[in-house]
Order: structure tokens, then sequence, then C-alpha cells
């Protein structure tokens, strides 16, 4: 970068209903997977940080959870967690389905975006999925909602319209400084990710009543010789019921799990690695705060 070529940076949060494609569109843009995920709503619980660098430019975004009405004291934390975002960033980015119609869910957002005086830009994801007669009667539910600073329909799996988007988003950010070094593309510790990447192999291979009573923690993570990296971890559920689910006959479930969770964290590390799973029950985990905060939900940090 040539010393007299100012150096623009800023956040930019992800905000929209579960299950519209924020961590898709996050992975798309850091051009690799930070945040997991699944066609199984409520799929992140943390604000993930996926960070974009070019020679000029640094943008930090925010994947939160998806806005829903909570059922437990981890779906609060969770709706906490996605709003807290709004008042911290340069921009907002509200990202809906183009395959379904406004609802009560995008209308709650609305109402919380309605006090951002940042620029806020309608994203309408899963373009590729809808006839283009679709996508204006879309466009025409939302165009009174807010006052957008810029509508972009978009795919984020296949990525039309994201270099776009990035484009516009790049040219509006103030100048400030490079917060991350160039190559790093989250501030997330590589314990976290992995936890999530065995947590999104649950999400995957289980059936619908396990998946939201499941968290991830790594209880170890060694060196076990030159070529190969040890890591123990435990799966945990609310109930002993899910518990044969986890497993599955003959262990074969966990081994699966195990599997395809180690082809993602040996990509991720770079190096082989040898996963050890366990499966431990911990009743009504998700509302008690004490075990929220040991399995990093941890209301202090937003």
């Amino acid at each position: 970068m040539a010393e007299n070529t100012a150096f623009h940076s800023g956040f930019v949060a992800i905000i929209g209903r579960p299950n519209v494609g924020k961590s898709t569109l996050l992975n798309r843009i850091v051009g690799q997977k930070v945040a997991i995920m699944s066609d199984k709503a409520q799929t992140t619980r943390n604000r993930i940080q996926g960070i974009y660098t070019t020679r000029d430019t640094q943008m930090v975004f925010i994947d939160t959870p998806g806005i829903h009405k909570p059922h437990s004291r981890l779906g609060d934390f969770m709706v906490k967690s996605a709003l807290s975002t709004l008042g911290e960033v340069d921009a907002v980015l509200f990202m809906i389905n183009a395959d379904e119609r406004r609802g009560a869910g995008d209308n709650f957002i609305i109402d919380r975006l309605k006090s951002v005086k940042k620029p806020i830009y309608l994203v309408i994801n899963k373009i590729d999925q809808v006839h283009p007669d679709h996508l204006l009667e879309i466009m025409d539910q939302y165009k009174d909602a807010l006052p957008w600073a810029d509508v972009y329909p978009i795919s984020a799996l296949e990525g039309n319209n994201v270099d776009e988007l990035l484009t516009t988003l790049k040219g509006k950010l103030p100048e400030g400084p490079q917060y991350y070094p160039a190559d790093q593309i989250t501030d997330h510790p590589e314990r976290f990710i992995i936890s999530e990447l065995i947590r999104e192999k649950v999400l995957e291979l289980t059936r619908q009543e396990v998946p939201h009573s499941t968290a991830v923690v790594i209880d170890s993570i060694k060196r076990q010789d030159e070529e190969k990296i040890h890591i123990q971890a435990t799966i945990i559920i609310e109930r002993s019921s899910q518990k044969g689910i986890i497993i599955g006959k003959g262990g074969s479930m966990l081994k699966k799990i195990g599997s395809l969770a180690r082809r993602d964290i040996e990509h991720l590390l770079g190096d082989k690695v040898y996963l050890e799973l366990w499966v431990k029950v911990q009743e009504n985990w998700k509302d008690r705060e004490n075990l929220l905060a040991s399995y990093g939900y941890r209301q202090d940090d937003y």
C-alpha cells in the first residue's frame, strides 16, 4: 500500500431471522469456513467475526445469531447477542430470503433497526431459488420499511452480486486503522472454531430433537508428535435419551460425527488430527447460567 493511499476500515453487522444465510455469506466473503452452516434454524449462537482485507480496506463482518422468540436462557442470550451489535458498527446488512414473505420476525428486526443511525442495506438472499418476477414482489414488500442505503439481491451460496455488495461497502467506510493482520480471517481462537465444527456435524447428522440441546466443549488440544494433533472434546446434551442418538448403534453415529469433523479441523489447522469424542448429559443446561458461561455463552461478553 502506497504511503499516500488512505486506508479505510470498519465493522459491518449481518442481521436477520434464523436460517436466512448469514453464515453462508460470511464464509463466502472471507473465503473459508469460520461460521458453521446448517439447514436447521438458530445454528449460530455467538457473534462470529470474519475479517476481509484488501490493499486499502479492512472490513470486519459480524455474523449474528438469528433473531427469534427465545424459549430458554440460551435463546435469550442469542437474541441479546445479535441486537447488541447494532450500536457498534459502521453499517448493517439486513438479510432476508427471496423465497419467504415478510413476516413477524422481519417486522421485529425492522422496528429495532429504526433507531440505528448507520447505513442499512437490504440484502435479499437465495435469488438463485426464485423467479425474477417473485424477486420484484419481495422488494416491494420492504421498499418503505426503512430508508435503505441500497438493496442487493444476492446468492450467498453461488456468489451472485456479493462482490458488488463488497465494493459498495468499501466505498462507504471511514478512514481508519488496520485492526487485524492481513492474513487473519477471524478473531475467534482455534479452540472455538473447532468446537463449532464438531457441533455442525451433530446438526447435520442427528434428528430434530437433538441439535438445539447440544453444546461442544474442547477438553484438550495437544500435539501428539510432529505429524499429528490430539484433540479431546465432549458433546453436551440435555437428556439421557439423546445420548443413544449421538452415540448410535455400536458407536456408529459418534464415529461418523468425528470423521466428518476431523476432516474440517485438519483443513483448518493444516495438520493431521486424532479426534477423541465423549458424550455427557447435563440436564437443562440451556437454562443454567453457570453452565452457559462454562460452555462459552457469557452474558458479560455482550
